[in-house]
């Protein structure tokens, strides 16, 4: 399959992307070159191969459901420019609201 001057236009309007008429041209071989290589792998015999499996199939880990507050609030704090509150442990931030 290769693709013409138009086609590329037309993908390029349905794909919203802007494409100068310079750029056709090269847009054109690069699309035409990867659909190239797709047919190359659809002549690939794949006859008596099973398909992969992939992460679907797989059963996912799964922890306790509980809420913390992750035991690093010093770490957090750290990066406050000014805390406020008992033993500084909150941010201080300026008023938004009046």
């Amino acid at each position: 399959m290769s693709l013409d001057a138009d086609t590329i236009r037309r993908i390029a309007t349905l794909a919203r992307i802007r494409v100068a008429e310079d750029e056709v041209a090269t847009l054109q071989g690069e699309l035409n070159g990867i659909l190239a290589w797709i047919e190359q792998l659809n002549a690939v015999d794949t006859d008596g191969i099973a398909p992969l499996t992939g992460a679907a199939h797989m059963a996912l880990k799964m922890r306790e459901d509980v809420v913390s507050d992750g035991n690093i609030r010093d770490k957090v704090l750290a990066n406050a420019p000014e805390r406020i509150g008992p033993d500084e442990a909150f941010f201080a931030v300026p008023k938004v609201v009046e």
